[in-house]
């Protein structure tokens, strides 16, 4: 008996792509000094979170909630690509107190990816009361 489940678990995304299955977009992640200073460009699935794209990346953001909606420390501004749903009133609650912030601006645990592809840049700078990044 073979587990269907554990046969689609075996193909990589790629390997989907390859055989037509396009659910996956491209978020390019623009330069920033601390977390990805040459920048990034990586695949991310449809419904996906930003901030998870850039953490499965190894692209270091806080996110001091732990992706709750409860902080700005993901905050993050979609330069390029308008296929993310609009924010929610929480969302836009939060990102008041978010630093440098812009019309573009999301929280990274609360944007997911859609069909388009995405420039997405990074603060230098966030508002973290609890930072263990010393």
């Amino acid at each position: 008996f073979i587990d269907k489940n554990s046969i689609v678990r075996a193909f990589s995304q790629r390997n989907l792509r390859l055989l037509g299955a396009k659910n996956m977009a491209k978020i390019i992640f623009l330069p920033n000094e601390d977390l990805c200073p040459d920048g990034a460009v990586v695949e991310a699935e449809k419904g996906e979170s930003i901030l998870n794209v850039a953490l499965r990346s190894d692209i270091g953001v806080e996110h001091a909630c732990e992706k709750v909606c409860a902080c700005t420390t993901c905050h993050m501004i979609i330069r390029e690509g308008d296929s993310i749903a609009e924010s929610d009133e929480l969302e836009d609650d939060m990102l008041d107190r978010a630093w440098g912030l812009e019309p573009e601006s999301r929280l990274g645990c609360q944007a997911l990816v859609g069909d388009i592809d995405l420039v997405v840049e990074i603060p230098k700078y966030t508002v973290n009361m609890v930072s263990e990044n010393h």
